[in-house]
């Protein structure tokens, strides 16, 4: 089964701490999804993100069909980056890192997703034409809601 890999950055003019209050907040994360993937965190996110901690949603990512994805952060360390995995979901494997890091003018994010799409052959045949446009125009959209959340980066 082959690995795939989704590498995004964005900067901000924000400092690491606004940047670090923000992205250690599961909850937060609503905030910066698509709202026709009708994210709903069902248990999880009452606290600032810790090693261990397990996060359930339920998403609609296409066709109106609902998901439940369930998450564990594995790695914090903090004001500089956290891993989350998925441990239940429609991805056969989902591995996120978030970084984050002071730059002249505020901080740079940087998101190295690596993941497995279910259903062999026929999955790897709709990665391109189905799963990697999706994931492309959710980190769109994220890179334009933190944008008018925060400004933009000069």
């Amino acid at each position: 089964m082959k690995l795939y890999q989704l590498h995004k950055k964005q900067n901000l003019p924000i400092s690491i701490d606004e940047a670090w209050e923000f992205l250690s907040s599961p909850a937060n994360l609503k905030t910066i999804t698509p709202d026709y993937m009708s994210f709903d965190i069902l248990s999880g996110a009452e606290r600032p993100m810790y090693p261990g901690q397990i996060i359930q949603y339920i998403v609609t990512p296409v066709l109106g069909i609902k998901t439940k994805w369930v998450t564990e952060i594995t790695h914090v360390m903090d004001k500089q980056y956290f891993v989350d995995e998925q441990r239940f979901g429609p991805y056969a494997l989902w591995h996120h890192k978030h970084f984050i890091k002071e730059i002249e003018g505020g901080v740079e994010m940087e998101d190295i997703i690596d993941y497995k799409v279910p259903f062999g052959f026929l999955g790897q045949l709709v990665q391109p034409i189905l799963v990697k446009p999706k994931l492309e125009e959710i980190f769109a959209y994220r890179t334009k809601k933190l944008e008018e959340l925060f400004g933009t980066y000069k």
